[in-house]
């Protein structure tokens, strides 16, 4: 828990400023970040049961949309989910209890556990809180952002190269360019509205833009330049620079006797979901080994890839993807 908590620290501190004070008043004046086992692992059921599930009714609990939801469909709902509710709502009593926070932000899906948090504290403390959400963002094909065939968009460079977040944007399609240009950098909006005219083949400068701004805000400016330079590389054919590419390394070991299979290797550098989407991958002519197709299943990276003292090849998933497998010595 305490690895999760640094790790999510880790990357809200690159958008906010967790220190600092008021000059003139010296009160805290900047984000902190809090842990809810502060106050939940020293709860006692019976205790928090008496004095805060009585200030819950299922009845209002089974009003939320979320919960109609779940019922409609007949899908599972243990006791725990149903649980999840109250906890939520206790953390917003403790976090203004602590910290006088009267307002929680959250995905439209935490309307109803928002809105019990806000009811608590009315209730227990006379407290006028709010609640503010936002729509969960989907594509222009209405999939769910982070949902896609490759799965979620890990923020953490140790989860997800800065290539690869690059290009999860700059692939972003024609229809939701300019909607995300205005969700998720910090361009003006005359900027914006000039990349808004863009038509045809051209409207890839503005993916560009989005992608450069995107990437800039979390992994920082300096990692566009080697980024660039790896694309333009890997479309004119030159020997590439593969420093951002996401690497995975083998070990003498490994390599001895029939090697590593190839389908292990694209599901460890995540060029591929599974096994069977590294198959198709294969199957489709799109996985290349240093630029030349890998033409069976079963193939192998050995020994022999490495020879004449090379020490990394480069995994290639369509014209866009790649990675390096690097040899330790």
């Amino acid at each position: 828990i305490a690895q999760n908590a640094a790790g999510i620290s880790s990357v809200f501190s690159k958008f906010l400023n967790f220190e600092g004070t008021d000059s003139a008043t010296g009160d805290d004046t900047d984000a902190i970040m809090v842990n809810n086992d502060d106050w939940l692992s020293s709860l006692k059921y019976l205790e928090f049961l008496r004095d805060y599930g009585s200030q819950f009714t299922i009845n209002r609990m089974l009003s939320f949309e979320s919960v109609k939801q779940r019922l409609d469909r007949e899908a599972p709902f243990s006791f725990l989910e149903f649980n999840y509710m109250i906890l939520q709502a206790y953390d917003f009593l403790e976090l203004y209890r602590r910290h006088n926070a009267i307002l929680q932000l959250g995905g439209s899906d935490q309307w109803g556990n928002m809105v019990s948090g806000t009811e608590l504290g009315r209730r227990c403390e006379g407290a006028q809180l709010f609640a503010l959400t936002a729509p969960l963002i989907t594509t222009s094909d209405g999939k769910k952002m982070g949902k896609t065939a490759n799965g979620a968009m890990w923020l953490n460079a140790d989860r997800l190269s800065e290539y690869d977040y690059w290009q999860f944007w700059r692939n972003t399609s024609d229809d939701d360019v300019v909607r995300f240009l205005k969700l998720f950098t910090e361009l003006p909006l005359d900027e914006i509205a000039k990349l808004e005219q863009l038509k045809g083949a051209k409207i890839n400068d503005a993916k560009i833009v989005l992608a450069d701004e995107a990437t800039a805000l979390l992994h920082g400016k300096e990692c566009l330049t080697q980024i660039h330079e790896t694309v333009k590389n890997m479309f004119s054919g030159k020997g590439e620079s593969t420093e951002s590419l996401p690497r995975i390394f083998v070990t003498q070991e490994d390599m001895e006797g029939e090697g590593v299979g190839f389908l292990d290797l694209f599901l460890k550098l995540e060029l591929s979901t599974s096994k069977k989407d590294a198959r198709r991958l294969i199957q489709g002519g799109g996985a290349k080994l240093e630029g030349e197709k890998i033409a069976e299943e079963t193939a192998r990276l050995t020994a022999a890839d490495f020879a004449d003292g090379k020490t990394e090849v480069t995994l290639r998933a369509g014209k866009k993807r790649a990675g390096v497998v690097e040899l330790q010595k």
